[in-house]
């Protein structure tokens, strides 16, 4: 039973090695993003919520999304475990998660954190926007999303590492490589 998640900053792998981390421990990893995908296209009342801000242009408020990730831990294929991708995003969340876990008598065993230089983050992104034609990752809007990761998402590896549940691994290299230093890490 593993109960985890994974975070680093944008341009780190984390969707990409959450899913292979999820397979190989059998467990869901559950994106944030995901959620408000699923929620959204299925027309449930948090997604129409959810909707009636990203229509705006504006962020999905912490409520919103800490009621989501709520009922999607409630799921049954979360009882032997899970990994989560993009959330907690601030320290106002990860308090909400804790609080989660608490009322199902459980907590988290470990936080994965993927490091990476920020001028390789800058480049990967860069690499990516042109691959898949997003005119809007341009370097400015890519070093803003890594700032604002820094000022809000970072200051909740502080949190956790105070816990002792930070396992920092190296997310630069291939994707074998990176899985591969994970799976170590957490052997």
């Amino acid at each position: 039973m593993t109960r985890m998640l994974i975070i680093g900053p944008p341009g780190a792998g984390k969707g990409t090695q959450a899913v292979r981390i999820a397979e190989r421990l059998g467990i869901p990893a559950i994106s944030t993003g995901d959620i408000f995908r699923e929620n959204i296209r299925g027309g449930t009342e948090l997604g129409k919520e959810a909707q009636s801000y990203t229509d705006a242009g504006n962020l999905v408020p912490d409520s919103v999304t800490n009621r989501m990730v709520r009922d999607r831990l409630s799921w049954d294929d979360c009882a032997q475990g899970f990994l989560l991708d993009g959330y907690p995003r601030n320290t106002a969340q990860a308090e909400e998660l804790d609080r989660i876990l608490q009322e199902s008598g459980t907590q988290l065993d470990v936080v994965l954190q993927l490091t990476a230089d920020r001028d390789e983050l800058v480049a990967r992104l860069l690499n990516r926007a042109q691959e898949q034609g997003r005119t809007d990752d341009t370097e400015d809007v890519i070093r803003h999303r890594l700032d604002v990761y820094d000022r809000e998402t970072a200051p909740v590896i502080g949190l956790y590492a105070d816990r002792g549940l930070v396992t920092e691994v190296d997310g630069l290299g291939t994707i074998d490589e990176v899985t591969e230093r994970i799976a170590q890490a957490l052997a």
